[in-house]
């Protein structure tokens, strides 16, 4: 039987699910089994808590059981810039021990400390960070070898390199797990990356597969050109030879029109059953090439031919319909995407801007809401504001929620935000002016503000909202079972991560602000509905 008659009957005897199997912003996905468990971690950059942590038992349907970084004492994120924070995280699992090894960028030459943290269940509770002496660079990874060694692989600018350079090497080391430091000589494994003149060599991940040791890696940024490739050797510190076919996945010769771009940054599993699955980022374009949703996760399928992995055998890109992988369903517990506040806890797609330094949100001052204080920080500050969100994750949807908020100067706002960061944001924001109510959406792009729209409205609760058919984004307001639109259909590609750059993508949040000055006063949100528009 042939290779492509042989995909034919394998899609015809098995069921498929959709690609991505993250939706919204979760980046360079990284994962591990245990058994007939997985578990998975992404990037969680600027945001508290840190790096999201999700369980499956058939690669498909994931549930997320925490986030590995959710203490202040284990993750400081005060003023980091848009995009800064934590990259590119790892998890590995070896004898009874999880490991998650990741990097906080740092606003200062934008350079990276690396380190790690351990835990006996991946519930947690998660260890303090150890941080690692002499390991420059970013994207570090760990591998554990049969031997009982220990191997830290990470990326590097060499230090003939000027300032700004994006040639990388790809570096080895031993990790003493008792020292909880590296050891040992340093190992060049890969310089630049697979491809002459290649940039951003990064995200090495080793493997160890029938006598070879791999390590494969991302190169060529992490947009369009992204790219995996991958090396192997016979001794776990080199010399690495390179696959002939490298890149083994890239979309980028697929050009813009492709729905999937973007792919790269990939991480190996094997299952129970003898598969080998791989989890990558990529990202869905729309409205043109734009994505808003910014970096996902994706599952692609691989086969093995002359000791090299082979992706999506016979087809060779990631597909947004997949055959499913040859494991027992599993049932993910999804958390409700309307939250009324009626539990003791946030869920845990909710997110805060930054490491909270105070207790400025409450689920206890009025029974069945959240409630934001107003704080001088604003949303456009490098710094923590009265701000909670969760993520966009589909290209057409709605959001609203119903708050009850009273400004009392004309320096108070609260409401509901669309955004990518600091300076690419709308803000949909009730406001006091010459004694009447106001709601006002402000459009912010590359740091210029315009008002899009002014509607007053009456006092007591409302329901504000916002309708995303694609790049159309409307906004809204209920009050007295009427509904005014105040602006329908503007761009949404400000909130394209083409435009902004960076590495995030977009948030739907919860906001108040007293906007340079002091306040007492708060704002109470009793519920916040996000659905798909199919």
């Amino acid at each position: 039987m042939s290779i492509l008659n042989n995909i034919s009957g394998l899609a015809q005897t098995k069921s498929t699910f959709q690609n991505p199997i993250l939706k919204g912003f979760y980046p360079d996905p990284s994962i591990c089994r245990v058994g007939d468990d997985y578990y998975m971690v992404t990037s969680s950059f600027e945001y508290f808590p840190g790096v999201p942590i999700f369980h499956s038992k058939d690669l498909v349907n994931w549930q997320q059981i925490g986030h590995v970084l959710n203490r202040p004492s284990q993750l400081n994120l005060d003023k980091i810039h848009p995009s800064g924070g934590i990259f590119a995280p790892t998890i590995r699992y070896h004898k009874g021990t999880f490991y998650m090894i990741t990097t906080l960028i740092t606003n200062k030459n934008n350079t990276g400390t690396n380190f790690y943290v351990t835990a006996k269940s991946p519930y947690g509770p998660w260890s303090e960070p150890n941080w690692l002496e002499n390991a420059p660079g970013i994207d570090p990874s760990l591998f554990f070898d049969d031997d009982g060694k220990v191997y830290y692989t990470g990326n590097r600018t060499p230090d003939d390199k000027p300032a700004g350079s994006k040639y990388r090497q790809i570096w080895i080391q031993e990790l003493d797990t008792v020292k909880k430091q590296l050891v040992g000589k340093v190992t060049v494994a890969v310089e630049e990356g697979a491809l002459h003149q290649a940039v951003v060599a990064e995200s090495p991940h080793m493997y160890k597969k029938d006598g070879y040791y791999y390590i494969m890696i991302a190169e060529g940024g992490t947009g369009i050109d992204h790219a995996v490739t991958i090396f192997r050797s016979k001794n776990p510190l080199g010399p690495y030879e390179g696959n002939k076919k490298n890149p083994i996945i890239t979309h980028r010769h697929l050009g813009k029109q492709y729905p999937v771009a973007c792919i790269g940054h990939a991480d190996l599993v094997e299952t129970q059953q003898g598969e080998w699955w791989m989890v990558l980022l990529g990202v869905r374009t729309y409205g043109g090439f734009h994505y808003n949703l910014g970096r996902e996760t994706f599952l692609t399928p691989i086969n093995w031919q002359e000791d090299w992995p082979v992706v999506n055998i016979g087809v060779g890109k990631v597909l947004l319909e997949e055959r499913k992988p040859n494991l027992p369903a599993f049932t993910a517990k999804k958390e409700s995407t309307f939250d009324d506040f009626n539990s003791d806890s946030l869920h845990y797609y909710w997110n805060f801007l930054r490491t909270p330094r105070s207790n400025f949100w409450s689920l206890t001052d009025k029974k069945g809401y959240i409630s934001l204080q107003l704080r001088p920080e604003t949303l456009i500050d490098i710094a923590q504001p009265s701000f909670i969100g969760r993520r966009q994750q589909d290209t057409s949807f709605f959001a609203e929620t119903k708050m009850l908020f009273e400004p009392k100067a004309a320096h108070e706002s609260a409401g509901l935000v669309v955004m990518m960061n600091n300076n690419f944001h709308f803000r949909l924001e009730k406001i006091l002016e010459n004694s009447k109510l106001y709601l006002k959406l402000i459009r912010r792009h590359a740091g210029k503000e315009e008002l899009l729209a002014k509607q007053e409205v009456l006092k007591g609760e409302l329901v504000i909202g916002v309708k995303a058919i694609g790049q159309d984004y409307s906004f809204y307001v209920k009050q007295n079972d009427k509904t005014v639109f105040l602006k329908e259909n503007v761009d949404g590609r400000t909130l394209s991560r083409v435009n902004t750059g960076g590495f995030t993508g977009t948030y739907i949040g919860l906001y108040a602000s007293s906007n340079g000055l002091s306040s007492k006063n708060k704002a109470f949100y009793d519920w916040l509905n996000y659905q798909q528009i199919k």
